[in-house]
């Protein structure tokens, strides 16, 4: 598994549209029909990933304190389940129930959502306005799984804030690091 950081691009490109499966519900959903009112936040998570194991409770504890104000909470995993069979719908579901995941889970079969979103890793986020324009490409916070650093979820608590205060989002932002996506 090799450590990879969100590729930086340049802010303020529009969210791909898509119409996913969330393996939660079994229902197919769109980025319209879960965009959140003043911000949305689109996470490339897996089930697998040590980087993303480290941060679950705070990706958990971050959309039960801000979906009610706003904010939607979007997780998708690309990775390709032939050779990561434990990334597949079914064990997603699975580790929705067990993580009490409060957002959706959506499966990115073709892996064409990751590539539009540039996501490279997993966990990779990025917030978008109202409009869906991004404002954040970043990291969740500072803690690794092996630095000793509890996750708390700092630097998206800091955007989310700005976000909600009408400030704007800092332009100083730490890439996410984590697995490389499993390209099929």
């Amino acid at each position: 598994m090799a450590a990879t950081e969100t590729i930086r691009i340049p802010l303020g490109f529009k969210a791909p549209d898509f119409t996913l499966l969330d393996t939660i519900s079994d229902k197919y959903l769109s980025l319209q029909e879960l965009k959140g009112e003043k911000a949305t936040l689109v996470m490339f998570i897996c089930n697998h990933c040590p980087y993303v194991k480290h941060v679950n409770k705070q990706l958990v504890s971050l959309a039960n304190d801000y979906s009610s104000k706003g904010i939607a909470f979007i997780a998708i995993s690309s990775n390709d389940i032939v050779n990561y069979p434990q990334d597949g719908p079914e064990l997603m579901k699975e580790n929705a129930k067990e993580e009490k995941y409060p957002f959706p889970y959506l499966y990115d079969e073709t892996q064409e959502v990751a590539k539009a979103y540039h996501a490279a890793c997993t966990p990779d986020f990025s917030i978008f306005d109202k409009d869906l324009l991004c404002v954040y490409r970043g990291q969740l916070d500072n803690s690794r799984p092996k630095n000793d650093s509890i996750a708390d979820g700092k630097d998206i608590r800091a955007a989310l804030d700005n976000i909600l205060a009408g400030i704007p989002v800092s332009e100083q932002q730490i890439p996410s690091l984590g697995c490389n996506i499993k390209w099929k």
